[in-house]
């Protein structure tokens, strides 16, 4: 009878083990794994079209536009490849290019009564 009892209190452990303690890891584990794959599901086309978003916007900043022909024109080109005539830089005239050390800002201060 001795032996039936030890047989069966190791038998009621592991089973309290298997049907409580185990369950609970298993579900927390299966929960956090499906939110993760939600997660990236959900992420990895945002940060694509983040990046598609920036990749365009600094291909849009370099395209120049020839005011004589109308040639389109990829680069930091000073004249037109088609017709040779001098292209407006928007980005050089807002002084994009400028050194800071180049440039100067005048302050004028004004008494506040």
């Amino acid at each position: 009878m001795n032996n039936f009892l030890k047989l069966n209190k190791k038998f009621i452990i592991y089973s309290l083990v298997f049907l409580f303690v185990l369950p609970i890891f298993g579900v927390n584990f299966f929960f956090s794994f499906l939110g993760n794959i939600l997660l990236l599901l959900f992420l990895i086309p945002l940060l694509f079209l983040l990046i598609i978003f920036i990749g365009f916007n600094s291909y849009k900043s370099k395209i120049d536009t020839c005011n004589e022909c109308g040639a389109v024109s990829f680069g930091f080109n000073d004249t037109c490849l088609n017709c040779g005539a001098e292209l407006n830089n928007k980005s050089k005239e807002n002084g994009i290019y400028t050194k800071p050390s180049e440039s100067t800002i005048e302050v004028k201060a004004e008494e506040i009564k």
